[in-house]
C-alpha cells in the first residue's frame, strides 16, 4: 500500500513551481506562460488542492524560470501566488508574486469606446491596486474604466 504522503505530481529537477494559485486559475496561468503553444519540458498542474487557506492550484514547469513580465501577469489573476525556483530537486529561491503599480499591453480595456480599442496604435495601460477583498482592480489610464472581475479573460 502506498504511503498517504506520496506526491500526486512528480518532483522536478530544474524549473519553476507556482504555488498558492487562486483555485480554478491554473489553466489561465498556463495560458499566460504560453504553455499551450510553446513548451519543451514537462508541465504538471493540480487544481482545487487542499491548502491552509482553502483550495488552491499548483503549476510545475520543468526546465523554465519565469521572467518579470510573466510574474506580473500571474499576479493580476492570483496576487497571493508564490514562485519557487527549483535546481537539482531543491528549492533555490522562494518568493511571492508582487503586483506591479501599472501594466501596459497586458490587459485589454473592456470599454469599447476606449482609445486603446481604436485603430490607433496605442497599447492599453492600467493602474493596478489591491481590492478590499484581496483581489485586484485595474483602472484604465485613458478612460478610467475599472476592471475587477474576469481579468484573465481580458489578457492580451
Amino acid at each position: 500500500m502506498k504511503d498517504k504522503r506520496d506526491l500526486k505530481v512528480q518532483a522536478i529537477e530544474n524549473g519553476t513551481v507556482i504555488d498558492h494559485i487562486k483555485a480554478g486559475q491554473a489553466l489561465n496561468v498556463l495560458r499566460i506562460l504560453g504553455i499551450f503553444t510553446d513548451c519543451k519540458g514537462t508541465v504538471s498542474f493540480v487544481m482545487n488542492a487542499p491548502g491552509s487557506g482553502g483550495r488552491k492550484d499548483v503549476v510545475k514547469v520543468e526546465g523554465r524560470e519565469l521572467n518579470v513580465e510573466e510574474l506580473n501577469r500571474i499576479s493580476l489573476i492570483s496576487p497571493n501566488a508564490t514562485v519557487n525556483i527549483i535546481r537539482d530537486f531543491e528549492v533555490l529561491q522562494k518568493k511571492k508574486v508582487v503586483l506591479p503599480t501599472y501594466v501596459e499591453g497586458v490587459v485589454r480595456c473592456t470599454n469599447l469606446n476606449c482609445i486603446s480599442n481604436s485603430t490607433e496604435p496605442i497599447k492599453s495601460r492600467f493602474s493596478v491596486v489591491h481590492s478590499e477583498d484581496g483581489g485586484v482592480v485595474l483602472r484604465c489610464l485613458y478612460c478610467e474604466h475599472v476592471i475587477s472581475e474576469n481579468i484573465a479573460e481580458n489578457l492580451v
